[in-house]
């Protein structure tokens, strides 16, 4: 009988034939509409990041981050509800105010 114990292998972890892992990988999260066309275009953009690999994230994530900006922006560009007109009673003085003859 041996006392020998086997040496553990020094390979790592055996990656299948033709696997790259830096190769693009759908991430699949799911896109929910919010029913913004503009927000939803630029939320469907990001599935276009699935098919790039990672250092070509950023352009998509950038790109996508100055559409969501510039939707932001357009809300507040929008004409509000008109200014309510100035009341009868808030009258500006006659210009004889505070004269003596």
């Amino acid at each position: 009988m041996s006392d020998a114990v086997p040496e553990p292998s020094q390979e790592g972890p055996v990656e299948p034939a033709g696997h790259d892992p830096a190769a693009p990988a759908p991430l699949n999260v799911p896109r929910t509409p919010t029913g913004n066309a503009e927000v939803d275009a630029q939320l469907e953009r990001l599935g276009d990041a699935d098919h790039l690999a990672t250092d070509g994230h950023i352009e998509v994530y950038e790109d996508v981050h100055r559409g969501l900006r510039d939707a932001l922006t357009a809300l507040d560009a929008r004409p509000g509800p008109p200014a309510p007109s100035p009341s009868y009673d808030q009258r500006a003085p006659s210009p004889s105010y505070g004269t003596r003859s």
